[in-house]
């Protein structure tokens, strides 16, 4: 099970930082990625890591400015969110998915096997 946690309003060109914890013992075996979807839009990528935080990706609107990093002793993942814009707004999803995973994989969204109850960001302008 994964409960995301820390979204919330803020002003442009602020930040804030996503967890999501998950339960269970074999959280360092799970691939995890953060997703968002905006109203009217399709779910779309936005961050992923891979099992053991040696690799990470991310989608081009949000490189440079979005981190994301695993505490697997915690069995929490983060993604730090600085400098906000306006189409950031969305409800972010975290998804774990488990086995191998080619670099093309971590985007899509059919390759996690769960997913979290989603937070809204609201970034105002």
């Amino acid at each position: 099970q994964l409960q995301a946690s820390g979204g919330g309003l803020v002003q442009a060109g602020g930040s804030l930082r996503l967890s999501c914890a998950a339960s269970g013992r074999t959280f360092s075996y799970y691939n995890m990625g953060w997703f968002r979807q905006a109203p009217g839009k399709e779910r779309e990528f936005v961050a992923a890591i891979n099992w053991s935080g040696s690799s990470t990706y991310y989608a081009d609107s949000v490189k440079g400015r979005f981190t994301i990093s695993r505490d697997n002793a915690k069995s929490t993942v983060f993604l730090q969110m600085n400098s906000l814009k306006y189409e950031d707004t969305a409800v972010y999803y975290c998804a774990a998915g488990v086995g191998s995973f080619d670099s093309a994989s971590f985007v899509k969204a059919g390759q996690y096997g769960h997913w979290g109850q989603g937070t809204q960001v609201t970034v105002s302008s």
